[in-house]
């Protein structure tokens, strides 16, 4: 029994429109167009792709830019701002010669920039290295400026550094010294006890045959005198109260005794009064340690050698 085919399988492909139209049958023409086409498109994308990549030149300024200077662009944004600062007036209404000025001044500053860095001027010129520094420690600490902290996150700051946020004390005292004696000395014991008596320094002065330091002079503030007594004698100093003294305290040139004339302490500043200086020192203290944590992952990234010499 001889097989019978489908009378549309002998049938020829058709080359019109409705025939290339028609899924439903096999056809080469359409076959070939379709891949042709597929083809065309890939390489359209490919080559818009392989053209508008980061790092390959393009002859067309993007809208956002103003310019390409060795394909560097100069933001618009940047270019209306300039416009608004030098000529006070919207970049719409500026003339076509103020319009050129920026620009040219832009383009100016770009090649300068790109010449210095062809230069390698940020390694070797101070300001330009200090700018970077700057610039990259603003960066860092962009986050703990910009954050907003909780009122309780501020007032445990405010209470672990409670000392920064007082008034300033203020105190007067006479630091008394008696040259080449021993701090044991009974003499200056009894000195100590005639000034908490309230003989005045300069009598007890003539009398044990002390002298004035010099290092403080009449009412100082706390900072003030921590600096010109030096930390020892001054927490020493602190811690007296009006018409006190201390025992004679050794020191490298002799031993001293401090007569307390007036001490007023500083008076803490309560957290509401204290809340914006609080939110400064918290952002200050965030920034510092971002910073500090930048630094040791740099550290850890980078390959240091040090001379033999500074190790």
């Amino acid at each position: 029994m001889s097989s019978q085919t489908s009378p549309a399988a002998h049938r020829p492909a058709p080359t019109t429109l409705e025939g290339l139209l028609d899924l439903r049958r096999a056809n080469t023409p359409r076959t070939f167009f379709l891949l042709a086409l597929g083809a065309t498109i890939g390489l359209t994308l490919a080559g818009i792709g392989l053209f508008t990549a980061k790092g390959t030149s393009t002859f067309i300024v993007p809208a956002e830019d103003v310019a390409l200077v060795n394909q560097h662009p100069i933001n618009r944004t940047d270019y209306d701002a300039a416009i608004r600062s030098l000529f006070g007036v919207n970049p719409s209404a500026a003339t076509p010669a103020q319009r050129r000025q920026v620009l040219d001044d832009m383009i100016r500053e770009e090649l300068f920039v790109q010449r210095g860095l062809e230069l390698d001027m940020p390694s070797v010129d101070p300001d330009v290295r200090s700018a970077l520094v700057s610039a990259v420690e603003a960066q860092v600490a962009a986050d703990a400026l910009t954050k907003q902290p909780t009122d309780a996150e501020l007032r445990a700051y405010y209470i672990q550094h409670q000392d920064k946020y007082a008034s300033f004390g203020v105190m007067t005292v006479r630091d008394l010294v008696a040259a080449g004696k021993r701090a044991t000395d009974p003499q200056l014991l009894q000195a100590a006890q005639a000034l908490r008596q309230g003989v005045s320094p300069d009598a007890v002065a003539a009398r044990f045959g002390l002298k004035d330091s010099g290092k403080v002079s009449g009412e100082e503030y706390y900072f003030a005198a921590r600096i010109h007594l030096g930390d020892g004698l001054f927490d020493i100093a602190r811690a007296l109260r009006n018409g006190g003294a201390s025992d004679p305290i050794a020191q490298p040139d002799g031993a001293h005794i401090l007569a307390m004339i007036r001490n007023v302490a500083p008076q803490p500043i309560a957290f509401e009064q204290a809340r914006e200086q609080v939110l400064d020192d918290y952002r200050r203290a965030a920034s510092a340690r971002l910073e500090k944590g930048d630094e040791v992952f740099l550290r850890k990234r980078a390959n240091i050698l040090i001379a033999k010499d500074l190790q």
